[in-house]
């Protein structure tokens, strides 16, 4: 995969409450990176649909999502403090059983954690859009990581990017039908399905006429003969 950082790695500011459950709460509920795929079926207790999320922020989507889904297992990567903490935080304050995380690199997890053909579903809930031209080279939804990323689908499973960035949403439905095994589930873009929860930002956004994107491409079954 490409050497280059979808992300800049900031230390931001923790609250104590933060601190606080990531020192606490991290050995319970995350998941060290390693270079193997792990047992997800012992790390959840059960075997049920495994969703990935890559980059949950603050956590506050992650923990609604999982909440009204308690059938499903979800496995959030981010690699910035302060959201770990807040989402660790949230995890404890719901009760919830059915959420890991992963404070690591989201192209390294996927690499080498995700086995091919597990996951039932992808979150890519607004990416960085690096707007600036030059800065492109960093966006997450490259050909590269999509071809890594349809690997790791099973056949049936979903991926949903949802971004505010008109010219990156663009890019995405773009990148996502080169891959031969993406089928896009609308023509363009999706209405936004009832499990994503707007967030207050999004809403403030809607209310001042700014766009959101929602794009959703299901993994289609190989032919006989592949």
């Amino acid at each position: 995969m490409r050497p280059i950082r979808s992300y800049v790695l900031r230390q931001g500011r923790l609250t104590a409450g933060q601190r606080r459950s990531h020192a606490e709460l991290l050995p319970r509920f995350g998941i060290p990176y390693a270079p193997g795929p792990p047992n997800f079926d012992a790390v959840f207790g059960r075997t049920a649909p495994r969703i990935l999320e890559i980059g949950f922020g603050m956590g506050d989507t992650t923990g609604r999502i999982a909440a009204c889904h308690p059938e499903n297992d979800y496995l959030g990567i981010e690699v910035h403090t302060p959201g770990v903490g807040s989402l660790l935080k949230r995890i404890d304050e719901l009760g919830l059983t059915n959420v890991r995380v992963i404070q690591h690199d989201a192209v390294e997890v996927l690499a080498n954690m995700i086995a091919g053909e597990t996951l039932d579903g992808v979150h890519v809930f607004f990416p960085d859009p690096w707007p600036k031209k030059r800065h492109h080279k960093r966006r997450l939804v490259q050909p590269p990581f999509a071809m890594l990323l349809v690997s790791r689908l099973k056949p049936g499973a979903y991926v949903h990017v949802a971004t505010d960035w008109e010219d990156y949403a663009n890019q995405i439905v773009e990148v996502l039908s080169g891959e031969r095994l993406l089928a896009n589930t609308a023509r363009g873009f999706a209405p936004r399905p009832d499990y994503r929860p707007l967030t207050k930002f999004e809403a403030r956004g809607l209310k001042l006429g700014h766009g959101v994107w929602d794009v959703i491409f299901r993994r289609i079954p190989r032919a006989p003969h592949e």
